[in-house]
């Protein structure tokens, strides 16, 4: 199958980058049961030679990150060994500053690969120190080598000196691993938490590091999370809601701009439990509907948010007509003339 992905896949448009990552997952899915097959060390070097064969010829390309696998795939130091002996003189070559120009060798993780497989670590910080350029793609070979004889503080350090154009996030995740490997939490806390656990929402990064730090306070986490963007505050508004952390989440949806339909949705789904959280999340998407925030918000979704406000108010004790007056006088200073329009007879009541 791996061998046939990048010939099967390389006429088709996939401009949305979901082929190369269910081609990614189906590498490291197939990768663990070629690695763990009984076979002896002569078939299993045929295999590598289809796989190189592959690898050489994947031109889109699609199956690139193999090269990352090959000391997994090699199954035995031996046979790393050999591959690594194989590889090491073209990578130099490449590498070396007599060479006219610096090529890309597509085996170049492979060598990598194999000599960290091979346990021919000195080898490996030696031939990554050869190379013509700071680039995170190869020094994190170096960063496994230095883990591996223990020299973990001396792993974290070579991390740091990254290039240019490193992938910061990458770097905080294995400098994160390797000191919580250590039993350094607070110092992984501290020093790459953050950044080391970027989700694709605001509300998954603060689960994810919750998570993993549960011996640090939700509340903590939250505050250093709003801390780290400011001027964003009112995006970290969902996570403190899932926390029940509400006396936060309601001073967030105020302090910068929030998703009008979140805090409807939040006014709406509390106006029993939390009257107070709701009516100040109601509130706030009127607020901010107000300032021309939210992306086509319809007449509709403004009524929504009074409504919710209304009923907030009720469980509260708080006489709608007070809420209406204070809602009148924030249109008065920021609303335009449609808001006001479609909320007048709601706010006349």
């Amino acid at each position: 199958m791996l061998q046939k992905l990048s010939p099967a896949l390389e006429q088709v448009d996939s401009s949305s980058g979901a082929l190369g990552t269910a081609v990614n997952k189906a590498m490291e899915t197939l990768v663990p049961l070629i690695a763990k097959a009984d076979v002896d060390i002569s078939l299993r070097q045929r295999w590598l030679e289809r796989l190189w064969q592959a690898l050489q010829e994947d031109e889109m390309p699609y199956i690139e990150n193999l090269g990352d696998y090959w000391g997994e795939l090699c199954a035995s130091p031996e046979l790393a060994s050999r591959w690594a002996d194989e590889l090491m003189p073209v990578v130099e070559q490449v590498w070396s500053p007599s060479a006219s120009n610096h090529g890309y060798f597509k085996g170049t993780s492979a060598c990598l690969a194999a000599l960290l497989a091979a346990g021919r670590l000195q080898e490996l910080l030696a031939l990554i120190d050869k190379a013509p350029y700071t680039w995170w793609h190869y020094r994190r070979w170096g960063v496994k080598a230095l883990s591996a004889l223990g020299k973990k503080a001396e792993a974290i350090r070579y991390a740091e000196s990254r290039g240019l154009n490193d992938p910061g996030w990458q770097i905080a995740q294995v400098c994160e691993a390797i000191l919580l490997s250590s039993g350094l939490m607070d110092e992984a806390y501290q020093r790459y938490a953050m950044e080391a656990n970027q989700c694709s929402t605001h509300l998954a990064t603060f689960r994810a590091i919750a998570k993993k730090y549960n011996k640090v306070a939700p509340e903590q986490i939250l505050r250093d999370l709003i801390a780290s963007t400011p001027g964003s505050e009112g995006k970290w508004f969902a996570a403190a809601k899932d926390a029940g952390l509400f006396d936060i989440a309601r001073d967030l949806a105020l302090r910068s701009p929030t998703d009008p339909r979140t805090l409807t949705r939040a006014a709406r789904d509390y106006a029993e439990t939390q009257p107070e959280f709701a009516l100040g999340a109601g509130l706030a998407a009127l607020h901010w509907i107000s300032q021309g925030y939210g992306y086509e918000i319809t007449s509709m979704e403004a009524m929504d948010a009074h409504t919710a406000v209304k009923r907030a108010a009720s469980q509260a004790g708080i006489p709608i007509e007070r809420i209406n007056a204070q809602i009148r006088e924030m249109f008065t200073a920021t609303a335009g003339p449609w808001l006001q329009s479609v909320l007048a007879r709601q706010l006349a009541d």
